[in-house]
């Protein structure tokens, strides 16, 4: 954890959150900018900075966030849906916590 860390105070309650799903590794919550009508995180509890910083040891966590995008974006009402990981400043990254946005049903203005 990073005591600095919006997302690791989210993962230890301090930060309110609209969750959708927890278990012992991940955290799924809104997102307080969505890009679409549906618009979710996945955010692991152990604090990564980026994709770039993760090596086989994070192989079973990168899987379980990719397998269980589906499943929430299903209880969402999401027929289709992107996902999208910003990895680092140059690749649109803003929180320095590893996380995959699930986004779709059309753009949040509409």
């Amino acid at each position: 954890m990073s005591a600095d860390c919006i997302f690791c105070k989210i993962v230890n309650g301090a930060v309110p959150s609209k969750k959708i799903y927890e278990d012992e590794d991940l955290i799924a919550f809104f997102d307080i900018k969505p890009m679409a009508k549906v618009h979710f995180l996945l955010v692991p509890k152990l604090h990564v900075e980026t994709l770039k910083d993760c090596d086989s040891s994070h192989q079973a966590l990168l899987g379980k966030m990719l397998l269980l995008a589906p499943t929430l974006a299903k209880e969402q009402g999401l027929a289709g849906f992107k996902t999208l990981i910003n990895t680092g400043r140059e690749g649109g990254q803003e929180v320095f916590h590893l996380h995959v946005h699930v986004f779709g049903g059309g753009n949040a203005s509409t």
